[in-house]
């Protein structure tokens, strides 16, 4: 961070309650305002840091993000409104911290970080923040940070916890508590886990602290240490973290020497067992059911899914109770089964195959991609 800027007397102004801070002072505005810190991910978790960030005076936010806002994400997403629904999230977010700070340079990448590109966009950057939704994606900035020499602060959430730390620096990276990720038909499918909205909120806010803190040079830094958030007992956990010698990556032998590109799978196309399940498209099974109404359409989600979004003729069995309901599904006919986004259903396909059932298809995309695809009066949650 060796770029030199002056502020001007709005900026002391904007600034003020900041630079009179032990330890930050006009030294560490500065440092703050040469600074460029990168979020991967402009949406629940990267919304709260982001404005905390751009309105501490980071002079350049970067943002990278491929998707879209949708009226789902807006209980958490809060750099985004109603009004922007269908536009990129870079654009929105974009707009909103300009419109926070108009001092700060933003710079926007409408696009998917892969092992392709990480490299060429992270290296631009002094700080990266992972505002990721999927562990994939948290592999390769780990991996590209690392090959980098780059910090970057971790963010992770998962219904009503979250967990918040910091990578880099000759420190353990994240491959050093989890080495690799789980099998695609054990991750959560997504959006199917659900979140509370605050939750993404307190885990940015405290990646934002610890940006802040890193880049004035102040504080004692996450380095070595997991905080875990309860956020229905209010309460924090620390777990240290060691850097693990037989780390793959960043150990004595490593075996990772170029960035990899993992798969995120949405839907599950084969089981545990290796064997593949037989998929159907909405589109496919629209058109089959234009001919055929009776077609037996079985839907595993939960009670409280079904009273959002529903397709019409539909059989409602959950999976958290399809072991006492399953003899009520029939055998002699081809049974569509569908979830959300198709990691469930493909789970109960599995069970019901241990059953004797024999005529299984799992429904691609879920209930969401009919409603994208086919029904946009199903509603997406």
């Amino acid at each position: 961070m060796n770029r030199n800027f002056d502020f001007s007397e709005d900026e002391k102004t904007r600034y003020s309650r900041q630079t009179i801070l032990p330890g930050v002072g006009p030294a560490g505005q500065m440092r703050l305002k040469n600074a460029k810190v990168l979020f991967v991910g402009a949406g629940g978790l990267g919304s709260a840091p982001a404005i905390y960030l751009t309105a501490a005076g980071v002079g350049t936010i970067g943002l990278i993000d491929a998707d879209i806002v949708s009226l789902s994400n807006l209980h958490r997403q809060v750099l985004h409104n109603t009004g922007d629904i269908g536009k990129p999230k870079v654009i929105s977010a974009s707009e909103k911290l300009k419109a926070l700070n108009p001092d700060v340079q933003i710079s926007m990448h409408h696009m998917r970080l892969t092992a392709d590109n990480a490299l060429s966009i992270l290296t631009d950057y002094d700080l990266i923040m992972d505002g990721t939704d999927n562990l994939p994606s948290r592999y390769l900035i780990n991996d590209a940070c690392f090959f980098l020499k780059k910090i970057f602060i971790f963010g992770g959430v998962h219904q009503f916890e979250g967990q918040v730390s910091m990578f880099g620096q000759d420190g353990p990276c994240y491959r050093c508590i989890f080495r690799e990720p789980p099998p695609a038909n054990e991750m959560p499918s997504c959006a199917e886990a659900g979140v509370m909205g605050v939750v993404p909120g307190i885990i940015g806010l405290m990646q934002a602290n610890e940006a802040i803190k890193w880049i004035c040079g102040i504080g004692e830094p996450l380095l070595g240490r997991l905080l875990i958030l309860d956020a229905l007992a209010t309460r924090w956990h620390e777990v240290k973290i060691k850097k693990d010698p037989q780390c793959p990556l960043c150990g004595l032998k490593p075996t990772i020497h170029a960035l990899e590109e993992y798969e995120w799978h949405c839907d599950a196309t084969e089981t545990q067992t290796d064997e593949v399940i037989k998929e159907i498209g909405v589109g496919e099974l629209k058109q089959l059911r234009d001919r055929q109404p009776e077609l037996y359409l079985l839907d595993v989600r939960e009670q409280i899914e079904w009273d959002i979004a529903r397709i019409q003729g539909a059989h409602l069995k959950p999976m958290s109770s399809l072991q006492h309901s399953f003899e009520e599904i029939p055998k002699d006919q081809t049974v569509y089964c569908f979830c959300k986004g198709g990691v469930r259903s493909a789970r109960v396909i599995e069970f019901l195959k241990s059953k004797g059932f024999t005529r299984l298809v799992n429904v691609k995309g879920g209930i969401q991609a009919w409603s994208e695809e086919i029904d946009p009066s199903v509603p997406t949650y």
